[in-house]
Order: C-alpha cells, then sequence, then structure tokens
C-alpha cells in the first residue's frame, strides 16, 4: 500500500468525598493475576512521520491535558513548571515555575493558561507571568477551561468556579450535591455556541456562562450495584464534539450522544473503557479498559471494528489526525491505526515511559508528553 501523508485512586481526604482512582478500583477485584500487554508485531509504515523534535520537563503523574491554540501547545508537568511551546520548531514561547505541585491541567484561550495546583488554587498565567491566584473549596482533577475572557473550574466535589480571566474575580459558583466518590480523572468541560456544557457524575449539564444555571441535563449513565465503588458513575475526557452534538464517555459504562441545542441524548450503548473518545461526523473512536480499540456510528453507537493488537498495554485516549487514530501507551510507543479498519499503519517511540496524556495536534505536528517528563513533536514526511 502506498504510504500517505500523516496528517491527508488513592483515596483522598475531604470527607464525606473520596477520590478514587483506576489503580485503586482495579485493585479493589485483587487476586487475579495481571494480564500481560501484548506483544507489539513489526510494522511497515504506511504512514510517513518523523520526529521533527523534542524538549523536556519534569514528571508528569497528574491527569495532564496538553492544550492547543493555533500552533502553540501548553504542557505543564508535577513540580509546578508550565510553559506554551512552538509546535513547529519545539522551542519554549515561555516557560516559568509555580513553585508549587500541580493536580490538573493545562487550559488555554491561546493567551491565558490555567492550572489548578494540589494547594487546590486555580493560577492563571499570560505571557510568562503570573495574572492571579485563586483558592478552591475543593480539589480539582480537571484541566480549567478558558473561553469568554473567563477561566471555568470542575472540582471534584461537583462545583463548578467561574472566575475572570484577567483579575480572578469570582463570578459565580454552581453547586451540585456531591457523591461518596468521584473518579481522579480528568472530566468534561467545553463550550458549545452560547452554553457551558459540564459533566456532573453520568450526565451532561448545559449551563448559563453568565450566571451558572444549569439550562438542561442528559442523562448518560446512572449509578448501579450495592456498594460506593459500584455505583461509581463519572464522565471522563476527553469529548467528540461535531456542530451540536457532543458525544462523551461515562466511566467503565456506556459512550454517548447528546444533542446540545435541544438538551437531549441521541443514544446511549454499553461500553467498558476508562479514558474519553474522540471522533468526526462519521465515527467515533475509544479504548476499552482491556486495550481493545473501538470504532462505532457516530448516527447510532453501532460497532464498526475493534482491534486487540493493543490490549493490555495502558492505553491513552485517542486522537483522531488525518486517516489515523493515534493512541499512546504504557511503554512510550504511540500507534496510529486505520480509521476505516483499525489495521497498523506505523508505530513510533519516545523515551519508553508512558504516554501520560492524550497525544495532540497543533498545526501540521503531532505532540506527545511521557510520564518522565519528554515533549516529541512528530510531523509528516
Amino acid at each position: 500500500m502506498k504510504k500517505q501523508s500523516f496528517w491527508s485512586f488513592a483515596l483522598s481526604v475531604r470527607a464525606p468525598l473520596a477520590i478514587i482512582s483506576v489503580a485503586m478500583l482495579a485493585g479493589c477485584f485483587g487476586g487475579v493475576k495481571k494480564p500481560q500487554p501484548t506483544e507489539l508485531q513489526p510494522v511497515t509504515a504506511l504512514v510517513s512521520v518523523r520526529q521533527s523534535w523534542s524538549n523536556r520537563m519534569g514528571q508528569v503523574s497528574f491527569p495532564l491535558d496538553a492544550s492547543v491554540s493555533g500552533n502553540s501547545v501548553g504542557v505543564a508537568s508535577d513540580d509546578g513548571t508550565v510553559a506554551l511551546i512552538d509546535a513547529q520548531t519545539g522551542r519554549d514561547i515561555w516557560r516559568m515555575a509555580l513553585k508549587t505541585p500541580i493536580a490538573a491541567g493545562v487550559g488555554s484561550d491561546g493567551k491565558v493558561l490555567a492550572v489548578v495546583t494540589k494547594a487546590n488554587e486555580v493560577v492563571a498565567m499570560q505571557a510568562g507571568r503570573e495574572l492571579w491566584r485563586q483558592k478552591l473549596n475543593a480539589q480539582a482533577f480537571t484541566a480549567p477551561f478558558v473561553a469568554g475572557e473567563r477561566v471555568f473550574v470542575l472540582a471534584a466535589d461537583r462545583s463548578v468556579n467561574a472566575f475572570d480571566g484577567q483579575t480572578g474575580r469570582k463570578l459565580w459558583t454552581q453547586q451540585r450535591s456531591s457523591e461518596p466518590l468521584v473518579l481522579r480523572q480528568s472530566g468534561v468541560m467545553l463550550a458549545v455556541g452560547d452554553t457551558l456544557v459540564v459533566g456532573l457524575a453520568g450526565r451532561l449539564a448545559g449551563m448559563n456562562p453568565a450566571d451558572g444555571s444549569i439550562q438542561w441535563e442528559a442523562p448518560i449513565a446512572t449509578p448501579r450495584g450495592i456498594n460506593d465503588v459500584e455505583r461509581l458513575v463519572d464522565l471522563v475526557g476527553s469529548v467528540s464534539r461535531v456542530g451540536d452534538s457532543v458525544c462523551v464517555r461515562a466511566f467503565q459504562a456506556s459512550i454517548g450522544c447528546v444533542n446540545t441545542a435541544r438538551g437531549s441524548v441521541l443514544w446511549t450503548k454499553p461500553a467498558n473503557g476508562v479514558q474519553g473518545i474522540q471522533g468526526d461526523d462519521r465515527l467515533l473512536f475509544g479504548t476499552e479498559a482491556d486495550g481493545t480499540v473501538m470504532a462505532w456510528k457516530r448516527t447510532d453507537g453501532e460497532r464498526v471494528w475493534s482491534s486487540e493488537r493493543l490490549r493490555y498495554r495502558g492505553l491513552t485516549a485517542p486522537l483522531v489526525a488525518g486517516r489515523s487514530v493515534v493512541i499512546g501507551d504504557a511503554t512510550g510507543f504511540i500507534h496510529l491505526l486505520s480509521r476505516e479498519d483499525g489495521s497498523l499503519l506505523n508505530r513510533l517511540s519516545t523515551d519508553g515511559s508512558a504516554i501520560s496524556a492524550a497525544p495532540v495536534l497543533a498545526g501540521n505536528t503531532l505532540v506527545a508528553v511521557t510520564r518522565n517528563g519528554g515533549i516529541y513533536g512528530f510531523q509528516p514526511e
């Protein structure tokens, strides 16, 4: 085949709320031998990609979201380093040290970058200087969402907070009743038109960004089971948006699509994944908990194909890039699968540590960040 262009739960302590990780959930069902990762087979590169640059920062063990705006990418590390990187060259546009560990980030509108620290502070930066920081009432594991000159923060207690992007003045807080357990994992927050769309437990909610009032709620999953762990329901990022259609994953429960103009559920289907989904106007892509890569029809959620070639390899959420579905794994490889049938198109290597966040596309550069702090840029040949 002709080569084608790359682009044509430790428990926490805020009673009654407890934060649980995916690793802890696995430990709840101990005694079962951990499956071995599927051995990688040799690959013939059908999509031509080369590593064009690399950069470094500190270790990344929190739920990082690399934020893209044009040809720049915002990244952060455990030790409080925040950097805006030119995706074409890999050079720092600016870099600063907050001197406090980071718990979630990075959110950006291309000008203002925001993160949440382990001290429960949301910190906003611009052009390499700190603009402001404000204390939150609870931990947060979802990157702040920056839009409309405001910074929105979804906290683990299900509260949504809005701050003025330049001054940090709190504009409003919307507080919902909290479940006994929530995930130490990135949740869902995005804008669709004039609506702030947020994942609250197993429901997607549309909020007025001016005052936080809830305009609609759409259930993706409902709690089931006899104990708190079994009844845990959370929506996890990333999501797939096409126009008014937003498709999301409920942790180890289901996937579904919502019409955000009407606030109505289009469909839901059972699915056992722990990472977010991605897609286009035709297909949705995701990874199941065992590493099976799946494709579903966007119109009704019917399965199109599945691939078991990456089972038990600790996969990230996918990225759709050109004709490829791009997925990182726990050993530092980035796999490019065909959108049409899941066949392997190429495999890229980094530093051998886990890919810590879903890869992102900035311009024509694929950017991946590893747990050891490696930042890698790949471009088409």
